[in-house]
């Protein structure tokens, strides 16, 4: 109603992690069936929307070697066995869970199939680092782009007042 789009997160999944990707990197070593059972289950009931945002995890099963966002194996389970066919775009790629520099965690992520990197702690150089490599969005990333934009709807009216006497409702509550 907000005219905000959903994007479905974390692909291929991030329930089983026991840490936080802002910090670490996390492994999870269950097999694949059970991924595909349990973990995988949310995305594909899911996957006809038009953006995803991938996880900085290992799952041992699809990649030992690879985190999501950086593994060509982990971005075919998410095309192929999810089924996912949206707009691709890596979580923060600045968070400690991906390890080497900036621009080569990019690289890796485009390499990977990933159609967009997103930085998100503002360093300038940073951006101004990738934003030196970025691609141009074209082909079958700039057709899912499309696809994605085109979702976009003019947000329904909202009565200002009437929602601040609501939210001031909610907090006054016990």
């Amino acid at each position: 109603a907000g005219g905000v789009l959903p994007v479905l997160k974390h692909l291929p999944g991030y329930g089983r992690a026991a840490v936080d990707s802002h910090l670490d990197l996390a492994r999870v070593s269950a097999p694949l069936d059970e991924l595909i059972a349990h973990d995988f289950a949310p995305f594909t009931a899911l996957n006809d929307l038009k953006m995803g945002m991938t996880a900085h995890i290992v799952l041992e099963a699809v990649d030992p070697d690879r985190p999501a966002t950086t593994s060509p194996a982990a971005m075919r389970a998410i095309r192929e066995e999810i089924g996912f066919g949206g707009l691709l775009m890596t979580d923060d790629i600045s968070m400690k869970a991906l390890s080497g520099p900036l621009t080569a965690r990019a690289e890796a992520s485009w390499a990977a199939g990933c159609d967009l990197v997103l930085h998100c702690n503002g360093d300038l150089a940073e951006m101004e680092a990738l934003a030196g490599i970025a691609p141009a969005l074209e082909g079958v990333a700039a057709a899912r782009a499309e696809a994605a934009l085109a979702e976009r709807r003019r947000p329904d009216p909202i009565d200002i007042p009437a929602a601040l006497a609501e939210f001031e409702g909610l907090l006054s509550q016990p």
